[in-house]
């Protein structure tokens, strides 16, 4: 059963947290650095989010190479926490009650159902999508209520993401609804590997052909705006 939402335009206001605190071993540089479209990938993030949300934070522990954004950069309140301590931090600095988590090397964030996410009744503490895949706690927004329980998970030594669960409200965003807006479940791909890169790149270029093709036979004539091609993921 589709859930409730907030009359257009209504909806409180929401912070965006980019997780940029991995170690980035497995990749071998700052994945946030990465080259995407010309631009560092975490700018790219920053653009879709920042398009729903109110204000930005990136929780880094390596603030110098970030310097040039014009954002928030906070770090881990608890280093070596891993992403539930990337989401403790950055709800301690958001301004909203409620917060967007997402990590800074997801290049297909969909800006359609992040919207639909941000629009819904927040009668939850935690939102995130639920596929046959699993679910997606670095895709999910946060209530500030969530503080305290993720605080007391880490106090005991735990570091997975779902064990404060059991705690909150969450309610499950299920494959129906995403696939109304991702059917491939792009939005949740993340790069972890130069592997991961590559797969990136090739699906990226696919994509901007495909959109090219798909405008060129929308004008008829061959000839497209010279904005065409830029596609908003």
């Amino acid at each position: 059963m589709e859930s409730a939402s907030h009359p257009e335009g209504v909806a409180p206001s929401l912070s965006a947290i980019i997780l940029a605190g991995g170690r980035s071993h497995r990749f071998g540089t700052d994945k946030a650095l990465i080259a995407w479209r010309g631009r560092p990938l975490i700018e790219a993030v920053l653009e879709v989010v920042s398009q729903i949300a109110s204000e930005s934070i990136v929780v880094t522990n390596s603030p110098q190479p970030l310097r040039e954004l014009t954002t928030c950069l906070v770090p881990d309140v608890i280093p070596g926490a891993g992403s539930l301590g990337g989401i403790l931090s950055g709800l301690k600095a958001a301004r909203n009650d409620y917060s967007l988590v997402v990590a800074c090397d997801m290049p297909f964030l969909n800006l359609e159902l992040l919207q639909y996410m941000a629009s819904q009744v927040r009668d939850y503490d935690v939102l995130i999508p639920r596929t046959a895949e699993g679910i997606e706690p670095l895709h999910a927004i946060y209530g500030k209520a969530c503080i305290d329980p993720v605080a007391q998970v880490l106090r005991d030594g735990g570091r997975k993401i779902t064990e404060f669960f059991p705690q909150v409200r969450v309610r499950y965003l299920d494959q129906e609804l995403v696939d109304r807006f991702d059917p491939c479940h792009l939005s949740f791909f993340n790069i972890n590997t130069p592997q991961d890169l590559q797969k990136a790149l090739g699906l990226d270029r696919r994509r901007c052909s495909q959109e090219t093709n798909r405008l060129e036979r929308r004008t008829g004539d061959g000839e497209t705006s010279k904005d065409s091609t830029k596609l908003i993921l």
